[in-house]
């Protein structure tokens, strides 16, 4: 009997994409909040999301280096368990609540794609990088304090989608707001069958679980951020007007679960 928990499936039940939850995670991030043209961010709204009447064209890019863990300290295999990513959240309603979404997401890890693709995230493989902090001061490692400097970028294809800047200017006493609206993903898996194709044999929205979502030594301050047209890429229609606050800082949360809207 073959096992595992995604494709592939095999005698040991090893060589799977994903294995079965829990999924532990922690990382560091840059983010940047900007403005697009709320007709843009409306556009990928998916049937359910409304825009957020309130907060319409709103949108938070993140750049996270990641470390991923399992129930067996998978994080002791570096090159299974690091990983980068790059998302984009748009501020939506659902059901009149303040929810964000994700239309886009990039990943150069595909443990972390097939994981993502399970839970909903739309992810593509792409490189992500940022500038990193280190314990040992020098003038090649910023320290998390006022004037400090973070670059980001990540690309696809071999061609740039996106660069960022954040200069901190103080720490965020209190990062819940980061963490107040729920994310929401589509699960889309289609059906490979003539006369069919718009017929998805999985298509339904879900609310993630973070489980024991925690910040820590986040802090904020001016950001700018750029998008790049490339061949077969749509980040760009979300083009920024205005950039908002930029902040870095780290993150953790585990998955076990998404819950089906509606």
């Amino acid at each position: 009997m073959l096992k595992g928990y995604t494709v592939p499936l095999s005698p040991k039940g090893e060589a799977n994409g994903a294995m079965a939850p829990p999924w532990h995670y922690a990382g560091d991030v840059v983010g940047v909040e900007f403005w697009t043209d709320p007709a843009a961010a409306e556009a990928t709204l998916p049937e359910g999301l409304s825009p957020d009447p309130e907060t319409s064209g709103r949108v938070v890019a993140y750049f996270f280096d990641w470390q991923f863990n399992g129930e067996n300290d998978e994080y002791l295999d570096p090159v299974y368990s690091q990983y980068r990513e790059f998302f984009v959240l748009v501020d939506a309603h659902y059901d009149g609540q303040p929810v964000s979404w994700c239309p886009y997401i990039y990943v150069d890890n595909h443990h972390a794609l097939a994981r993502g693709l399970v839970q909903g995230f739309p992810k593509k493989i792409g490189q992500v990088h940022q500038t990193r902090v280190f314990a040992s001061p020098g003038k090649a490692s910023p320290t998390p304090a006022p004037g400090a400097r973070f670059g980001a970028s990540v690309s696809c294809d071999e061609r740039t989608l996106a660069q960022a800047r954040v200069t901190l200017e103080k720490p965020l006493d209190d990062p819940s707001p980061l963490l107040s609206r729920a994310t929401i993903n589509l699960r889309h898996f289609p059906t490979l069958e003539v006369g069919k194709y718009d017929k998805p044999a999985v298509h339904e929205l879900v609310r993630m679980d973070y489980g024991d979502q925690q910040l820590a030594e986040v802090w904020i301050g001016s950001s700018e951020i750029e998008f790049y047209p490339a061949p077969r890429e749509e980040l760009a229609d979300l083009r920024p007007v205005r950039s908002g606050m930029g902040f870095r800082g780290s993150m953790s949360y585990n998955v076990t679960q998404v819950f089906p809207l509606g």
